[in-house]
Formats: C-alpha cells, structure tokens, sequence
C-alpha cells in the first residue's frame, strides 16, 4: 500500500538470512531465543506472556509451516471476471436460488489477481522453464520448449517450475477437459457447452467462477446456462458437521444399514435450492421404510396376477372406478412433477412422487384393488383388467421414482412382465411417464369415499374400539349423489374402516358422537359405557387443548413478550394459536 521494498528474513530451509544482519545464518527457533536475549539485555522487552494460538503444521511431516514471501504465478483476472460477470447479467447464465446472483457479482467486481502456483505434491505442473540465466520460457509443448526462448540455451540446460497449479484452476477446465479439449473431439461438440451445473453454495466463487472464466476465455462459450446450488448437509440440531465435533455421518456407512436409495431420498425430499437441511436418523428411516413399502408393493402386484392368459389388453379401459381414479391421479402427478423438474424444484418433486406412491398408491389404490381382486365372483375381464391397471400404475410410480431412487426401482422394473414396462428393458433408459387424461369425476368421488374411511377411523379411535372389531355405522346421506356413492363403495368401506354400514334416512341422530364426513353425517352404534369413554376422552382432550390456547394467548398479550421476541417467533405463535383454535372449534363441533 505505501510502495515499501518486500522482505523477506527466511530463507528457504527457515534459516535468518542475510537480512537479519547479526543473526543470519540461525536456525529460525534460536534465532528468536536469541533476540529475546538481546532485547532483555538491552532492556527494550517490557514483559513476555504465553499466548495459545493454532500453528500450521506440514499433514506430511509435522514441520511448522512459516509464512514466507517467495515469488509466485499469478493470472490476471480483471478481464476475464468481466465477461463472466457480463454473462450472469445478460440472462446466458443462470444462478438458482437468484439470490446468489448478488454474491457471484460481488465476488467478481471486486475480485483480485489469481495466484495460480501451489506447492504440493500431485496436481498439473506449471509449463515453466528456468534457464541458468534467470530467462522463462513457457510452452504448451507437453515434451517442454527445445530451447530456451530467450537466448536459446537448449533444453538439458533448463528446468521446469515445481510448483503446480491451484486445484481450484485445474477444477475450473473440468467441463471442456474431460471432454478431449483442445481437440475437437466428437464428445467435445456434443457434450459442450452442458447444460445444469449443481454444486453447492459456498464453492461459488472457488469453483463456478473459475469454471465461467476458463470457460469463456479457452472455449468462448459459457460452460452451462444454469447453475444449481443446492444448500449444506447438517448434524441433528442444525450444526455444521465436524470431524472434531464428532457428528460427521459417514454415508458410506448409512448406504451399509439404510440402502443408497434410502440415503438419496432423505437428501432430497423437503430441499430447497440454497438452503441448508438437516440429516436425521428419523429421515433417513423413513426413507428405508418407504423403499420397504415400495418393495413388498410390487410382490402384492406382480403375486396378485390372475392364472392364465388375460382376456383383455392392457390398454383396455378400467371396469372400476378405483381403477380409473389411480389412472387419473397418476396423470396429474406425472403433471406435477414433471412441471417441477423443469422448474428444479427438486425437493418439490421427490416430496410430491414420494407421497403418492406412499399414500395414494399404496396405501389407498392398492387396498382398494386387493379388496376387488379377492372377490369371488369378479368376471375373469373384470380381474385382468384391475391387474392390469394395477401393474401398470406400478410401472409408472417406478418411472417417476427413478431419478431419486434408482436401485431398488430398477430391480423392480426387471421383474415386471413386458405388458408393463412395454418393452423397455432398462428403467434409466424408459420414457418419462406420460400426462394422462383427467377423470374428475372419479377422482371427486374416490376421494370422498377415503376421507370418508379417514373420518370413520378417527371416529372409531375417538369411541376407543378395539382395531379389530366391527361396529355398526348409520349414516345420513347429504344428498341423493352421496347415497349413490355409498352404495357403490360399500364393500370397501366396511372393509377399510371395520364398519356395517346402516343407510336409514329415518334415523335420528344422537346429541353426541356425530361427525360430518363429505357423504353426509355418521355416527357409530356403541354402547353407554363406550360412550362414557368417549366423552370422558372428549372432555379430556378439549382441556388440554383449552389451556394451551390459554397459555399462548396470555403470551402473546404480554408488552415484553411482543418487543423482545424476534417477529418469525411472534409470528409461529400466532399461527399456533390459530390451529388451536381451529382444533378446538372441530372438537366442540362433534359435541
């Protein structure tokens, strides 16, 4: 800053050299307990004290590594940060979340010559050649310069630099040189520029710059129009992961015990771009719980395959209505996901896909088909086709699931007959699902047949009858559509929510215990002591829900409270006591 001479008082073994004067020559340890002598003996040393700090160390051989001036490579950077950074303003690249946008830009306007040597073992070796007369030559000959280019002293007389390149400039040629540059290789022509670079944010400006600069200066082109920065993994609690710490989790060791698929799903489910997320045990168990799920589907599906020769094409239309529904909810899943993908709203797409297969698919559509398959006097059509529906629904979630769990879905797709998988081999290589047609219809009425079972069940909790027991259910149609519902879906709704259902229009309904369910309102046939129960669990629960309103209420009137809280805290609790509410409103709703 002030243009004074560099110096340096280390010479290359840590001895003082000839600018140390009186202690040139020493060992750098005895030097400085030699100037501590001259110091006291002069009476300049005012006091001496211990002070901890953290010293560098060689990883090889343990030396204490000394700071040191020495002369080094650097690339000057100006004008190659400019067109990078003219390229992210320009719209050709883009950088996802757009708030990094403001961190590439500061970076590169405010950013500073490249020191490029490093002097480490490994690496790509700087294409410098020293002669005895202190002249550089610098070729891109891989065999070295025949000569020195200065005064032509020959090529036994000079000696390549030692140092390497930072890893940082040799990471920054990956796109073109993996790909035969500067041959113009096929590969090359193909393959670049690529397309979506995803790494994580804090390598934005040691890794993507580099990658924009080497790109645009050696090719002319920007290495990839989008850039994807995916957030950090953290511990449980949401600490960084630290060896020291010790809460580092191996994912060589999680693939052993929960399965790759398992790990790749819960790093993927619930993400979003630039933010970090947390890696629990929990996550990752129900993630091996699903790839279970998801395989003891396909052994229901591919088991339940009717005897003989099937009767009807796969393509053949769905002869019931669940059959039509899981169609019709697999297109608009497909819909959504894929609108997510071309968004990379990966952590959206992996949460949407795996909850359909979970839920709807398996859950839901595969019970319904088990309940279809076992009757007895199911047209051989009729059995074949709700196969077919259900393999072929199997094939698509397999499809869909893919890109985030590959293993187990491939070896799943290897065991599906061709009539699924229509002739596809390899899952990585099928076609996208496609976004089949809507049945609104059916997806409104099956729909209100499963909440209906889920309003059944919790009605059956609340009563505290035992899982296994049948109770009678009466029912009050809403309307002549919901009777019709009822009718048809009667077998799976007292086979699903352990009911007889009673449809008598004439019925009156209790003071308490009836719920409103999409079909109309119901309640369950139990006797007084169940009923006591219930209430007695009724009134329970809407104490407890009570005082915790209460609690929340009196904090959120308290003046400390609403100054010293930061808003996102104030905020959660607001919204706490409206869910409170909002419980409590539909419990005295069933009084």
């Amino acid at each position: 800053r002030h243009g004074l001479p560099l110096i340096s008082v280390l010479d290359e073994e840590a001895r003082i050299n000839e600018q140390g004067g009186a202690f040139a020559g020493l060992d750098r340890y005895d030097a400085r307990a030699r100037i501590v002598a001259e110091l006291t003996a002069l009476g300049d040393l005012e006091s001496e004290q211990d002070h901890p700090m953290v010293v560098g160390q060689c990883e090889r051989c343990g030396t204490v590594i000394e700071p040191r001036l020495s002369v080094q490579w650097f690339v000057r950077t100006r004008s190659l940060a400019d067109r990078a950074l003219a390229s992210v303003r320009e719209g050709r690249t883009r950088i996802l979340p757009a708030r990094f946008e403001k961190v590439y830009v500061h970076w590169m306007e405010n950013i500073h010559d490249w020191a490029v040597g490093r002097q480490l073992w490994w690496g790509h070796r700087i294409p410098a050649w020293f002669c005895p007369d202190g002249h550089i030559t610098v070729t891109d000959d891989p065999a070295g310069p025949a000569a020195c280019g200065t005064c032509g002293r020959p090529a036994s007389e000079l000696t390549q630099e030692s140092d390497i390149f930072d890893t940082w400039f040799s990471s920054g040629l990956w796109p073109f040189s993996t790909l035969g540059w500067p041959d113009n290789t096929d590969d090359f022509a193909r393959f670049y520029p690529t397309s979506v670079m995803e790494t994580g944010y804090d390598i934005l400006f040691f890794w993507v710059a580099r990658m924009m600069m080497l790109g645009l200066f050696l090719t002319d082109s920007e290495p990839f129009h989008t850039v994807y920065l995916h957030g950090l993994v953290r511990a449980q609690g949401g600490v960084k992961m630290s060896k020291t710490k010790g809460n580092v989790m191996d994912p060589v060791e999680i693939i052993d015990e929960m399965g790759a698929d398992a790990l790749r799903l819960a790093l993927t489910v619930g993400t979003s771009a630039g933010n970090d997320q947390r890696l629990t045990a929990a996550k990752l168990e129900g993630s091996r719980n699903f790839a279970n799920k998801l395989w003891n589907a396909a052994r229901f599906v591919l088991g339940a395959r009717p005897d003989g020769e099937s009767p009807v094409s796969a393509s053949d239309g769905a002869t019931a209505l669940t059959d039509a529904w899981i169609r019709s909810r697999l297109g608009a899943v497909t819909d959504d996901a894929t609108h997510r993908l071309d968004a990379l709203d990966l952590g959206g797409y992996a949460s949407v896909v795996r909850d359909f297969a979970w839920s709807e698919f398996c859950d839901w559509y595969l019970e319904f088909a088990k309940l279809r398959l076992r009757q007895a006097e199911l047209s051989p059509e009729d059995r074949w086709a709700t196969w077919h529906a259900a393999v072929g629904a199997l094939a698509d979630v397999l499809r869909l699931l893919h890109p985030i769990m590959p293993f187990v879905t491939e070896e799943i797709w290897a065991a599906l007959p061709a009539e699924a998988t229509a002739g596809e081999t390899l899952l990585m290589t099928a076609r996208w699902p496609a976004r089949g047609a809507r049945n609104r219809a059916a997806e409104r009425q099956v729909g209100q047949v499963i909440s209906f079972i889920r309003v059944v069940r919790n009605l059956r909790t609340e009563a505290g009858i035992q899982a296994g027991r049948r109770t009678a259910l009466q029912v009050l149609s809403s309307s002549q559509a919901a009777a019709i519902v009822l009718a048809e879906a009667r077998s799976e709704i007292e086979a699903l929510a352990r009911v007889a259902l009673v449809a008598d229009s004439d019925a009156t309904p209790p003071e308490q215990g009836v719920v409103a369910t999409p079909l109309g309102a119901a309640w369950l046939e139990v006797g007084a002591d169940q009923a006591a129960t219930a209430a007695d669990r009724q009134a329970g629960r809407l104490a407890s829900l009570s005082g915790a309103a209460d609690r929340v209420r009196a904090l959120l009137a308290d003046a400390r409270f609403l100054v010293g809280a930061p808003p996102a805290v104030i905020e959660r609790e607001r919204q706490r006591l409206a869910d409170l509410e909002e419980q409590l409103g539909q419990l005295r709703g069933t009084d």
